[in-house]
């Protein structure tokens, strides 16, 4: 992917894509800690949706835009990750147990409550993120009186 191209994706997203990124190590040093269980599609919903608000703030873009963007990611890669893991398990078993169409309902409705969710949050987490850049950056530049 030539630098060209990715100035041709809106900057929202493009800070997205770096929060969305940014955010794995910080998701791995969270997961480290005693009784966490971080999971890649939360921590770039909140993480990446909070570093996405920063970076969207520093370059005068909206910060509640790249961490909407975000948290939609998070939300995308929260729900392939199951499907990722059972095709996998599937391959290395000899046996194929198709899910119950319940259970496939089951999965297709709250795919679509998470999709609802996650952008919200990431709405959040990329505000506060803006609003933590914004009052540093104001903190650092003010003169005193």
């Amino acid at each position: 992917m030539s630098l060209l191209s990715l100035r041709a994706v809106p900057s929202a997203w493009r800070f997205a894509l770096i929060g969305a990124l940014a955010s794995l190590p910080v998701t791995v040093l969270v997961n480290w800690l005693p009784n966490s269980k971080a999971d890649i599609g939360g921590g770039i919903m909140i993480f990446g949706a909070f570093i996405a608000g920063v970076i969207a703030a520093l370059r005068s873009t909206d910060p509640d835009a790249a961490g909407f963007r975000a948290g939609l990611l998070g939300g995308i890669v929260g729900i392939l990750t199951p499907i990722v893991a059972a095709v996998s398990s599937t391959i290395e078993t000899t046996v194929i147990a198709s899910p119950s169409p319940s259970s496939i309902a089951f999965f297709v409705v709250f795919s679509v409550v998470i999709l609802v969710l996650t952008p919200l949050f990431g709405l959040v987490c990329g505000r506060i993120g803006g609003w933590v850049a914004t009052t540093v950056i104001t903190r650092w530049t003010a003169t005193p009186a």
